[in-house]
């Protein structure tokens, strides 16, 4: 069975649950998980929603991220979704999660993928601030 378990880009509501039982592993000793919310607040400047925005090939990017962490970890299960369209205060807007064989290796795979994502990934976000000015930020957070 592939360890690359779910990957998507949506603009629905993302699901913890579904994320966490994608990852689900008789094999894992360890499972961790980041989920990734809308704050109130960027750089001190107070934020009122954003907006996430993709490339056509971001989810073939995201795959590439996935099989890169898979080969470099021990990873017995992953899975990462980013949502799109537009977010208000609170909203999740990703969620990732690695299984391994033990804690330490899932918490490393699940800090390099959150990360290569928000690096590598081409998601970019579009926030507004309560002056009324926006900034777009080169990938996501």
């Amino acid at each position: 069975m592939d360890v690359i378990r779910l990957l998507g880009i949506r603009d629905q509501a993302l699901s913890v649950d579904e994320v966490l039982a994608a990852v689900g592993d008789h094999a894992a000793g360890g499972t961790a998980v980041f989920i990734g919310t809308v704050r109130d607040q960027d750089h001190g400047k107070p934020v009122t929603r954003l907006s996430y925005s993709a490339h056509p090939g971001a989810e073939a990017e995201l795959r590439r991220v996935a099989e890169k962490i898979s080969a470099e970890f021990p990873v017995t299960a992953l899975a990462a979704v980013h949502r799109v369209g537009d977010l208000e205060l609170g909203d999740i807007a990703v969620v990732v999660a690695v299984s391994c064989p033990h804690r330490g290796e899932a918490f490393a795979a699940s800090r390099r993928l959150i990360d290569d994502l928000k690096s590598e990934v081409p998601i970019w976000k579009n926030q507004l601030f309560a002056d009324g000015s926006t900034e777009w930020v080169g990938a996501c957070e």
